[in-house]
């Protein structure tokens, strides 16, 4: 039997799936620390003795990569290289039951909301005071924001809801505050995020709040960026434009999740909005912050989905010509109303369609890309890799986007916001040069 290690525990987080699980694990990071307890963000040393693995369980490839992460944490484990293997986020809340059996060598299985349970296993207490507090794992000059929690849409391909619970607006007040923190972290930019970013504030404030809430952190005194993430386009609340507009601070950039552009497909996907009521939605936010940069996500393969679909939705993206686009393969979910119809779409038909979409898409950025030739824009100073920098305009957001590869022959400094020149356009990055 293996002798009890009497070295301090060192406990390393591996984060798996979106951003918000990020800021979750930061959380927990955070609260480690506040107790003394050694912790480190995906560890390359492998000079630690506990690992907490924070799940993705979205769709079936994000939960292949959580069970295969946690199988390979606890071969190590077998190989005493490890003492304990926790496992916590979206898989572990949604099948803990079944997984509990299957893989009974973890350690312990932890919900979504299970933080202060987590941490009595490290004989740590949950300091409540430490509100907004967390260890970024991101580079310090960006963060993200996690606005609420949950969702309280029931649209019929999503398990969020069955993982996350119903929606959780934070308060204002405490979302300043930890925006305060970040910024004297270093922290110049912020992403929004929530699992439905224009629903905010209607638990707590009984009224869309988003508005009041941008412009309370476009008063943060060093805040220069500020970004939205994951917004819904049914009733999307307008003044929220007037804000990005109206404040500097606020990036002309808008991430609004369509999922699809065929009235058959969105109302199959219960999305409370057609096709004629999105295009009226994209022009008005076009005029009125012009020059906005729209990033959308959309689903192919969905059950049901014609060829007549897929074609509405390519003519809908080349009417509508968004700056950005992702794209996901549906996924069959249990629980999801969507469950009891028949998934009979092949994955290599799934494939394809959403092949010959970013195809689509590639021309469309291409061309948007050219467009920017010549221009100046103020850029934000990501990294340096193999002698050159890699950096972002306000249009574009953390490792989904675009990159600027930045030519200088003068050291520039990581984290600093530079004007650069457009040189050359690619499908999806653009060269440039320091001005």
């Amino acid at each position: 039997m293996k002798a009890k290690s009497i070295k301090k525990d060192k406990v390393n987080i591996i984060t798996l799936g979106c951003s918000k699980n990020l800021v979750d694990s930061e959380v927990l990071s955070g609260q480690l620390a506040a107790n003394e307890i050694d912790v480190v963000h995906e560890n390359k040393k492998l000079d630690h003795n506990i690992v907490v693995v924070n799940t993705c369980g979205f769709i079936d490839k994000a939960k292949e990569e959580s069970i295969n992460t946690i199988l390979d944490q606890l071969e190590l484990k077998r190989r005493g290289k490890l003492d304990k293997v926790y496992v916590t986020g979206c898989l572990s809340e949604r099948y803990r039951n079944d997984l509990e059996k299957e893989i009974p060598e973890v350690d312990a299985w932890f919900g979504t909301l299970e933080l202060p349970l987590m941490l009595q296993k490290f004989n740590a207490d949950y300091k409540s005071e430490l509100l907004g507090e967390r260890l970024l794992s991101t580079p310090q000059h960006y963060a993200y924001l996690k606005i609420s929690e949950g969702c309280n849409r029931t649209c019929s391909f999503c398990a969020i809801p069955l993982m996350r619970g119903k929606h959780i607006s934070k308060s204002i007040e405490a979302l300043v505050k930890e925006a305060e923190n970040l910024v004297q972290k270093g922290v110049k930019e912020i992403m929004l995020i929530a699992q439905e970013l224009t629903y905010y504030g209607l638990d707590i404030y009984k009224k869309r709040a988003l508005p009041d809430l941008l412009n309370a952190l476009a008063d943060v005194k060093g805040l220069e960026w500020i970004r939205l993430h994951y917004a819904y386009p049914s009733k999307f609340p307008m003044e929220v434009l007037d804000v990005i507009r109206e404040r500097e601070n606020i990036c002309k950039y808008l991430d609004m999740t369509l999922q699809h552009a065929s009235n058959n497909m969105l109302n199959a996907m219960k999305r409370n909005i057609t096709q004629e009521e999105m295009t009226e939605l994209i022009d008005e936010i076009r005029i009125r912050v012009p020059g906005i940069c729209i990033r959308t996500t959309l689903i192919v393969g969905f059950p049901g989905e014609t060829e007549a679909d897929v074609d509405e939705l390519k003519a809908f993206l080349q009417k509508h010509r968004f700056d950005r686009v992702g794209i996901f393969q549906y996924s069959h979910e249990e629980n999801t109303a969507a469950y009891g119809l028949e998934d009979a779409i092949s994955s290599e038909e799934k494939e394809r369609r959403a092949q010959e979409i970013m195809e689509i898409q590639q021309e469309i950025s291409l061309e948007k890309n050219q467009e920017k030739v010549g221009k100046i824009l103020k850029v934000i100073i990501d990294k340096k890799e193999a002698g050159r920098y890699l950096g972002r305009t306000e249009f574009d957001s953390v490792e989904v986007d675009n990159e600027v590869i930045i030519h200088s022959t003068k050291k520039l400094t990581i984290g600093d916001f530079v004007q650069v020149q457009i040189t050359k356009a690619y499908d999806y990055d653009v060269e440039a040069v320091v001005v």
